[in-house]
C-alpha cells in the first residue's frame, strides 16, 4: 500500500459506504459465469490488441478487485487505485497472487504516477459517485501517454428510455435519498429487501418474458434477467446505499472526454450504459 495523501475530489461518506459495500460483498462468491457475463459488457470495447507489451496501467476505483483480476493477466503491471481503505484490504486480498498487481489507496485527484506515463486507463461506476466528474475525466486523462486508451462507465440520464421510465426511476430516487442516508445497518437490510422484493422478480419475469419470445431490452432491471441473484443483491446496495450518483447523456460524457484531451469516443450499444471508451490526443 502506498501513502494516503490529501484528497479533495470525494465524498468522505461515500467513501465509507463503498468500504462497508466491499466488506459486505467481497465478490469471492461471485458466480464465474457472472463475472464473465458482466466482464464482456465492461471490456468487449477495450482495444487489448493496441496495448504495448508489458503494458503499464490503472484501475481506478478498484473496489473489490473483481476486474483486475481478469486485467492483470493481460498486461505488464496492473496498479489498482481506491479511495476507501476497507476496499484496498479487500483487493489486497483477492488479488495476493497476482505478482503484477501493486493496490493503493488513493483518490482520483491523487494517482501516484507521473502524468503521460500510462498505457491505459480503465474507471468502471466510479466517477458518478464524485463531486466533480469532469475533474476526475480530467485527472485520468492527465496520466496517459498519448494515444492510450480510457475506458469508463459512467451511469445514464436515461436519454435513451421512454418517458414513463425515466418517472419510475424519478420515484426510486426519492427511495434512494431515504435509504442512503440511513445507517450502515439499515442501508445493508433495505437494500436486501429491495433485492427479494423488486430486483429479482422484474429480473426474472424479465427472463421468463424473453424466453417466450418477447423484447424485454427496455424492461426495468432486465439486465439481472441471465445473472445471479448475490449481483443483485450487491448492485441494490450500491444503487440504494450510495448517497451521491450523478448521471451523464452521450453528449455529456462525450463532452466530457474532449475537454479532458482525449478523441474519437465510442460507446457500447448495449446495457449497461453508458460503457465508452477513448483515446488521449
Amino acid at each position: 500500500m502506498g501513502v494516503t495523501q490529501e484528497r479533495s475530489n470525494l465524498d468522505a461518506e461515500v467513501v465509507r459506504g463503498f468500504g462497508d459495500e466491499w466488506t459486505r460483498f467481497d465478490q469471492t462468491v461471485l458466480s464465474p459465469d457472472d463475472q464473465v457475463l458482466i466482464w464482456h459488457d465492461y471490456f468487449d470495447l477495450f482495444p487489448w490488441d493496441s496495448l504495448p507489451v508489458d503494458a503499464h496501467g490503472l484501475d481506478v476505483g478498484c473496489g473489490s478487485g473483481r476486474w483486475a483480476a481478469l486485467v492483470a493477466p493481460k498486461v505488464g503491471h496492473l496498479l489498482c487505485v481506491d479511495a476507501s481503505g476497507d476496499a484496498v484490504k479487500i483487493a489486497c486480498s483477492n488479488l495476493a497472487t497476482l505478482p503484477n498487481v501493486r493496490i493503493v489507496e488513493a483518490s482520483v485527484d491523487t494517482l501516484p504516477v507521473d502524468d503521460a506515463s500510462q498505457d491505459f486507463i480503465y474507471s468502471l461506476g466510479v466517477l458518478h459517485h464524485v463531486p466533480d466528474t469532469a475533474a476526475a475525466v480530467r485527472a485520468l486523462a492527465t496520466k496517459l501517454k498519448p494515444g492510450a486508451p480510457l475506458l469508463l462507465y459512467l451511469y445514464y440520464s436515461f436519454e435513451n428510455r421512454p418517458a414513463w421510465f425515466r418517472a419510475l426511476w424519478r420515484a426510486s430516487e426519492l427511495l434512494r435519498a431515504a435509504i442512503s442516508r440511513s445507517p450502515y445497518g439499515a442501508r445493508y437490510v433495505l437494500s436486501q429487501i429491495l433485492a427479494c422484493c423488486i430486483y429479482w422478480p422484474l429480473a426474472r419475469g424479465a427472463r421468463l418474458a424473453e424466453r417466450c419470445g418477447k423484447t424485454v431490452d427496455s424492461w426495468p432491471l432486465a439486465y439481472y434477467r441471465d445473472k445471479g441473484f448475490y449481483l443483485m443483491r450487491t448492485d441494490a446496495l450500491d444503487r440504494f446505499g450510495t448517497r451521491l450518483e450523478r448521471r451523464f447523456s452521450r453528449v455529456d460524457i462525450a463532452t466530457m472526454l474532449t475537454a479532458a484531451g482525449c478523441i474519437n469516443p465510442v460507446f457500447s450499444g448495449h446495457a449497461p450504459y453508458w460503457v465508452v471508451v477513448a483515446r488521449k490526443s
